[in-house]
C-alpha cells in the first residue's frame, strides 16, 4: 500500500516540477551481456546447516533461493570445491582424499546444486576451490608445482558432477583469493578441452582485476584460455586492463555484509552501481541456522535480487551507458535491461544514501543522495511502451518498517516518457514483463535454542555423509563403517595429510556441535584411535572456529594410545591442566566423559573419574567439540550431549 499511496500523493507535484531527464535508447546499440545474479555456497559452511532442516521448511528456503520469479530467483550457483581443509567456516571434503581414492558421494554441494536445478533448469553452475588435498601438490604446499595432476583433479570433478548427478558445470575457477599460476591456467584450459568439456568456461582470478588483466594482454595464450575476469568486493569500480581484455567483467564475490536493511541497501546499491561504475555483469542471501527449530529468516536480500532476477535472465543486455545506464543527479543509479530479440525491458533504480549501504568491505567513500523526480524518455524500441509495471522496496531506518517488492500500479507512459518521484532509501522496477510475484510460506516454525539432551549414534546417515549438526573446522569427519559391527556407523576422522590450506589450519582435526555461548556443558563420546601413537579428544567450551580454529582455547579431555590422558586448556596442547595414566589401547573403544561448569571440569574413562580439574577461569563459554592430535585416522560413536547452558 505504501508504494501507491506515495505515488497518488505525489504525482501532481512531480509532474510540474521535474529535476533531471534521463533518455533510454536501444537504436544507439546494446552495452554490455548480463550475465546473471548468483549465490555463493562455499567458504565451509555457509550451507552446511541447510542439508540438516526438515523437509518441508528446507524445501521452502531452496524456493526462496531458486524457484523463478518467487524469490531471488538466482541465475547462478558457485560452490566449493571441496579441499579437506578450513575455508573460513569449516571444512568441505574433496572427492578424492587421496590420489587413488575418487567419491561423489561426499558433501552436500552436489545435493544443492541437484536441488537448484530441479527449480531453475537454466540456473548455471560454477565451481571454484579454496584448497586442495595433499597429494595434489605431492605434499609441496602449492596446487601449481605439478599442473597437470591439479587440472586433472579438477576436471574429475567436473566428470563427475556430469556422471553421478547429471550436473554440467558451466564455470570453475582458479584458487579462491590466493595468487594465479599462468601456466595452470593455460594446462587447465588444455585438459578441459582434450577431455571434451569445451563449454566449461574459465574465470580467473577471484582476486583483483589488475595484475591477470595485465598478464592477460601480454600472453595471448593466457588470454585465450580465459573467458570471464572476475574479481572479488571491487566497489563498483573494475580497471582499465580488465576493460581492454575485452572480457566478460565479474564481481564473482560479492556483498559482503549482514542480512538486514543495511546489508540490503548495500546489495541494491552494488547490483546496479557493478555495471554503472564498473561495466560488471554478474553478482553474487537468507539466514537458516536452525535446522532443529526448522526457523528461518526471508530477509531484504532476497527482494533487493528480486527486483533484477525476476525481470531479467542471464543474456540479457544492458543499455549503454548516459543511454540507458547511469548515475542519478541528485544522487543513486539506474540501469536498464533488454531482451535484444523480444525487446522487452526492465529499468532497475536505486537510491541509496551512504549510511544505509555499506558493506562490510570494501570502503564506501561518501556521498549525498537526495529525493528527487527523474523523467525518462524512451526512445529507438522503448519509444512504442505506453505503460510499465511496477514493483517498490523502500527501505525504512528510523521506524523499521521496511517494506520490500511491492506492485504498484503501473506506471503511464505518454508521448515516450514518464515521470516518477524517488524518494532516499528506495529500490523501484519497472518493465514490460508481468508473472512476477513476492513469494511466501505460511507458518514458519519459531526459533529455538539446540535441543538438549541430544545423542547421535550415526547410524542414519549414508556412508561417506557428514552427521548433522557438526561442523568440521579442521580435517574431515564423514560417515563409515565400523569394523566392530556392534558399533554400526561412526564419524571417522579420514584426511591423512596436512591439506594446501587457504586459511592457516590447526594441526588437530575437530569438528565443532552447539553454541559458542555455552557456558556449562557435559558430553559423552565413544572413541576409538585405529593406530599406535595417536590422540584423540573430547572438548567443551571450545571458543574459535573457522579460520583461526588453531588458536581455539576450552576444556580438551586427550586419550592416548601410548597409554595416557591429559587435560589441555587448548586445542595446540600446549599447557596441560591435568594428566594420567590409563590402559589406552589401538583397536579399542573407550567412553570418554567431559563435565565443564563454571570453573570446574571433571573428566572420566568408561566411567571412572579421571579428575577433577580447575580450569583457571580460561575460558567461559563455546562449543562441544570431537577431533584428533593429528592428521590420522580415527573413530567417535554414541555422542551423547547431556546438558548445555547458555552465557
Amino acid at each position: 500500500m505504501r508504494g501507491s499511496t506515495l505515488l497518488a500523493v505525489l504525482l501532481v507535484a512531480t509532474i510540474a516540477a521535474a529535476d533531471e531527464s534521463y533518455i533510454l535508447d536501444d537504436s544507439v546499440g546494446l552495452g554490455r551481456r548480463f550475465d546473471g545474479i548468483g549465490g555463493l555456497s562455499g567458504g565451509g559452511a555457509t550451507s552446511r546447516l541447510l542439508v540438516s532442516y526438515p523437509q518441508v521448511q528446507r524445501n521452502q528456503i531452496l524456493d526462496f533461493l531458486f524457484k523463478p520469479k518467487f524469490g531471488a530467483s538466482l541465475d547462478i550457483l558457485k560452490v566449493e570445491i571441496g579441499g579437506d581443509a578450513q575455508s573460513t567456516d569449516g571444512t568441505e571434503s574433496s572427492h578424492m582424499h587421496t590420489a587413488t581414492d575418487e567419491n561423489y558421494q561426499r558433501g552436500y554441494e552436489w545435493w544443492l546444486m541437484t536441488e537448484a536445478k530441479k527449480r531453475n533448469p537454466d540456473i548455471k553452475l560454477y565451481g571454484l576451490s579454496w584448497a586442495y588435498p595433499a597429494w595434489v601438490g605431492q605434499n609441496s604446499g602449492s596446487p601449481y608445482t605439478y599442473p597437470e595432476i591439479t587440472a586433472g583433479y579438477i576436471t574429475k570433478w567436473i566428470q563427475g558432477a556430469k556422471k553421478y548427478y547429471n550436473l554440467t558445470i558451466d564455470y570453475v575457477g582458479i584458487w579462491n583469493e590466493r595468487p594465479y599460476n599462468k601456466t595452470y591456467i593455460k594446462t587447465l584450459r588444455k585438459v578441459l578441452d582434450s577431455s571434451g568439456l569445451y563449454h566449461v568456461e574459465i574465470v580467473a582470478a577471484d582476486g583483483s582485476f589488475g595484475p591477470i588483466s595485465n598478464d592477460m594482454i601480454a600472453d595471448k595464450e593466457l588470454n585465450a584460455s580465459v573467458s570471464i575476469v572476475g574479481a572479488h568486493y571491487p566497489g563498483t569500480h573494475s580497471d582499465p586492463a580488465a576493460l581492454s581484455t575485452k572480457k566478460q567483467l565479474w564481481a564473482s564475490e560479492d556483498y559482503s555484509t549482514f542480512n538486514d536493511d543495511v546489508g540490503a541497501g548495500c546489495w541494491a546499491r552494488i547490483l546496479n552501481q557493478n555495471y554503472v561504475n564498473g561495466n560488471m555483469t554478474r553478482d553474487g542471501l537468507m539466514t537458516a541456522i536452525e535446522p532443529w527449530s526448522g526457523h528461518y529468516e526471508v530477509m531484504g536480500p532476497i527482494w533487493i535480487s528480486a527486483h533484477t532476477t525476476q525481470f531479467s535472465q542471464p543474456g540479457y543486455y544492458y543499455l549503454k551507458h548516459n543511454s540507458g545506464a547511469g548515475h542519478l543527479e541528485n544522487g543513486g543509479s539506474y540501469v536498464t535491461l533488454m531482451d535484444s530479440q523480444t525487446k522487452e525491458f526492465t529499468i532497475v533504480i536505486e537510491t541509496m544514501s551512504h549510511d544505509h549501504s555499506k558493506c562490510i568491505r570494501p570502503p564506501l567513500p561518501p556521498y549525498t543522495v537526495r529525493e528527487q523526480n527523474a523523467t525518462f524518455l524512451l526512445q529507438g524500441s522503448l519509444a512504442k511502451v505506453t505503460q510499465l509495471s511496477r514493483w517498490n522496496s523502500y527501505l525504512s531506518f528510523d521506524s523499521g518498517n521496511s517494506s520490500y517488492f511491492e506492485k504498484d500500479i503501473p506506471v503511464k507512459v505518454e508521448g515516450g516518457q514518464f515521470n516518477i518521484f524517488l524518494p532516499v532509501d528506495s529500490v523501484v522496477t519497472l518493465s514490460t514483463l508481468s508473472g512476477q510475484q513476492k513469494g511466501s510460506y505460511d507458518n514458519i516454525p519459531q526459533p529455538k535454542v539446540f535441543p538438549v539432551p541430544y545423542n547421535d549414534n550415526f547410524n542414519s546417515y549414508p556412508i561417506y555423509s557428514e552427521a548433522k549438526y557438526f561442523a568440521d573446522q579442521s580435517g574431515v569427519f564423514e560417515i563409515a563403517k565400523a569394523e566392530d559391527a556392534s558399533h554400526g556407523n561412526v564419524m571417522r576422522q579420514v584426511v591423512s595429510t596436512r591439506p594446501i590450506t587457504w586459511c592457516d589450519d590447526a594441526n588437530q582435526p575437530f569438528s565443532i556441535i552447539g553454541n559458542v555461548t555455552w557456558q556449562t556443558t557435559h558430553l559423552k563420546v565413544s572413541v576409538m584411535l585405529e593406530t599406535a601413537t595417536t590422540c584423540a579428544f573430547v572438548a567443551a567450551k571450545v571458543d574459535e572456529g573457522g579460520c583461526h580454529s588453531a588458536s581455539a582455547t576450552g576444556v580438551f579431555f586427550w586419550i592416548c594410545s601410548e597409554g595416557y590422558w591429559n587435560v589441555t586448556s587448548d586445542l595446540a596442547h600446549t599447557e596441560t591442566l591435568s594428566h594420567g595414566s590409563y590402559d589406552i589401547k589401538a583397536g579399542q573403544w573407550y567412553a570418554l566423559d567431559i563435565y565443564a561448569k563454571d570453573d570446574i571440569a571433571t573428566v572420566s574413562i568408561d566411567g571412572h573419574e579421571e579428575a577433577s580439574v580447575y580450569t583457571k577461569s580460561k575460558v567461559k563459554a563455546g562449543y562441544a567439540g570431537i577431533g584428533t592430535g593429528g592428521y590420522y585416522y580415527a573413530q567417535f560413536d554414541d555422542f551423547y550431549l547431556f546438558e548445555a547452558t547458555y552465557f
